[in-house]
């Protein structure tokens, strides 16, 4: 929906940040394609299939109009439940919805098996649990979130898209019997997670919601079709650097640079494309921050999770909000709270980091300003499709923020403001399987990491490669490897942080072997 709110005078951050340096303790210092992103169809070497779709719903014994009947008896009796008992809570709730769960469909069964059918105990339990998730959980979207390797669901209507870490995506079976129903289950999603003032309706049509497992809702309906609806899920919350070298997102001397860049409150910018894992990358660096730090956390909806990690450091985390729908005298959206217009409290709160889950907006001028007038060590995502057109991206986001930046003086803010892009991408041979029959997968990779060097030609930010691909005597490396590339300054900041310098003199890293595709790189 585009905002038509006047413009208000802009804050002045850089008075907020100076004024909240003063007040601290002073301490030492997934695109969906059946090939890889950069190999076009015709490039494909002969001898090479598609990945069958070998994965299959789970099917119960019954249709979803009997499931829908049995939750409309449980349901009944467990409000009558709730009413006699007006001290039930709502994990109370949940206990004697079980056992009236679990008699209704015993009840029920015993009739269905005078029918001349009768279920196995397995079946009558899966009947059980697609009652209670009906009721308590997320219904026939459930098995899906409960899958740990489903990345993606995607819903239009009743067509069901699911994307897979480990195999092609596929289709699913409907979510719900009708439009109406499926915009049902998402209010009533909306309610679980404690978020009553968001819902899809006609004033509110578009929904963004984090769902109880970290995953990401976005849905909208009555300004498309059909209601849409994208859930990408966090298959992983509390990994580290260390984590992330064994997966192959990044080697050992990378997180070795990464670690010391934390720890030497360099500011950096996590860039790609969607599902790449930006966020992963984040959630795993800002681990390394030294517990007794003070970190603030600006998010959409809340996604790394920082301020659930006991081992991590105190944080100060802010959830945006949306409107309900209605304007009030001056224009603005009634309720709404956006990332610009936390910012400024957030900057009250005694901080020495601001880390922002994604810059998409206005709240890319503050961040800049953040990392500029502050200690350093503030960090963000960002979407761009390389790490040069991220200069680009966060330059138009200045310019579109509507404060009267000129693009020289985007430009200037953002070399000063901003140390290093780390740039991730993302390879999906899913549905490809190799000459000797196996099938592809997804790489998930750093492959650049770019340090901004200050101003250079044409007012533009400067900048140079400190890990990147490397082609050299018939040996290709498409993920990141040292190139030696780095300012003195910044070298002697980062070896005072605990980088040992050897690591950036290593021409392949520490990768021991090849990065398996089926079609190389």
């Amino acid at each position: 929906m585009t905002d038509t709110r006047p413009e208000t005078p802009a804050p002045d951050y850089t008075a907020l940040f100076a004024q909240a340096l003063q007040e601290s303790p002073t301490q030492d210092a997934p695109v969906l394609r059946p090939f890889p992103a950069q190999v076009s169809p015709a490039g494909i070497p002969q001898g090479l299939v598609r990945v069958p779709d070998t994965a299959a719903p789970t099917a119960l014994p019954v249709g979803h109009e009997v499931l829908a009947e049995l939750r409309s008896q449980a349901s009944m009796k467990i409000g009558e439940a709730a009413g006699a008992d007006a001290s039930m809570t709502e994990q109370d709730r949940r206990q004697r919805g079980q056992s009236i769960i679990r008699q209704v469909v015993s009840e029920w069964a015993t009739k269905y098996a005078a029918s001349g059918s009768d279920l196995t105990p397995q079946q009558e339990r899966a009947v059980r649990e697609a009652v209670f998730d009906e009721l308590f959980r997320a219904g026939r979207l459930q098995p899906l979130l409960d899958d740990p390797n489903v990345e993606n669901i995607i819903i239009y209507g009743d067509r069901v898209r699911v994307d897979y870490a480990d195999r092609p995506t596929r289709t699913w079976d409907p979510i719900a019997k009708t439009d109406r129903d499926l915009i049902n289950l998402i209010n009533h999603l909306a309610r679980m997670q404690g978020q009553g003032e968001r819902a899809l309706t006609p004033a509110t049509p578009n929904l963004n919601l984090r769902l109880a497992d970290g995953s990401r809702l976005a849905a909208s309906a009555y300004v498309t079709p059909r209601p849409s609806i994208v859930i990408r899920r966090h298959r992983t919350r509390g990994q580290g650097l260390n984590d992330l070298v064994r997966w192959g997102t990044i080697d050992a001397s990378l997180a070795h640079f990464l670690t010391a860049a934390v720890k030497g409150r360099k500011n950096i910018i996590v860039v790609g494309s969607q599902g790449v894992g930006k966020t992963s990358l984040l959630r795993a660096m800002a681990r390394e921050i030294p517990s007794t730090e003070r970190v603030g956390t600006l998010e959409s909806e809340y996604e790394l999770h920082l301020h659930e990690d006991p081992e991590g450091p105190e944080v100060v985390a802010y959830e945006g909000r949306e409107s309900n729908g209605e304007r009030g005298p001056d224009g603005k959206l009634q309720g709404e709270l956006t990332l610009s217009d936390l910012f400024p409290q957030l900057l009250r709160m005694s901080l020495r980091r601001v880390i922002v889950g994604e810059v998409r907006s206005k709240e890319v001028v503050p961040m800049l300003h953040a990392m500029n007038e502050g200690e350093g060590g503030s960090m963000a995502t960002l979407h761009a499709r390389s790490p040069q057109l991220s200069i680009e991206r966060l330059a138009t986001l200045c310019l579109e923020a509507g404060i009267g930046m000129t693009e020289a003086l985007a430009y200037r803010l953002i070399a000063q403001a901003v140390d290093f892009v780390v740039y991730v991408r993302l390879v999906d041979e899913t549905e490809l399987v190799g000459h000797d029959g196996r099938p592809g997968r997804k790489h998930r990779f750093v492959s650049h990491v770019m340090e901004i060097t200050g101003i250079g030609e044409g007012g533009r930010p400067s900048h140079q490669m400190v890990f990147a691909p490397r082609e050299q005597d018939g040996r290709r490396e498409p993920r990141a490897v040292p190139h030696g590339n780095i300012s003195q300054s910044c070298l002697e900041d980062l070896v005072r942080a605990g980088l040992d310098r050897t690591v950036l003199q290593r021409p392949w890293g520490s990768w021991g072997a090849p990065l398996e595709t089926v079609v190389p790189l």
